[in-house]
């Protein structure tokens, strides 16, 4: 995984979206399950873009969560390709936010997922698409 201390998300903007009241847990902050969910998204879109169809998370692996997520924080999702298998691609999801929506981001979790290509019947088919 990253070195938290960078000042820069690494990969490409896949999701940007306001962490609102109704996602927080007991303690007031956003509730992680919500915030895995925004990540699972983000690393769909790049991974059905990046094999030209459906794909399936398979896996959730490494994650690691360094700050909390807080009401009205500006939450973005960065995507990089770190693996393709013969059916698979693995995605590195960092998660950003920028508290209130201003000031310089702050890196707050990232993990690898795993996602599975699908053919229309939805089986695992083999990924022919471009390279990372």
């Amino acid at each position: 995984m990253n070195d938290v201390s960078r000042a820069r998300p690494e990969g490409e903007l896949s999701l940007r979206v306001l962490a609102m009241p109704a996602d927080t847990n007991p303690s007031g902050h956003i509730f992680g399950g919500w915030v895995l969910g925004q990540m699972d998204i983000a690393g769909g879109f790049h991974a059905a873009g990046h094999v030209g169809g459906r794909t399936a998370t398979v896996a959730v692996d490494a994650m690691v969560f360094h700050k909390p997520v807080q009401v009205g924080d500006e939450v973005t999702c960065y995507t990089r390709v770190v693996k393709i298998g013969r059916t698979s691609i693995s995605i590195i999801v960092e998660t950003w936010v920028r508290r209130s929506r201003v000031g310089e981001p702050i890196h707050v979790t990232e993990g690898r997922f795993t996602y599975v290509a699908l053919d229309r019947a939805g089986q695992p088919m083999e990924i022919h698409q471009k390279q990372f």
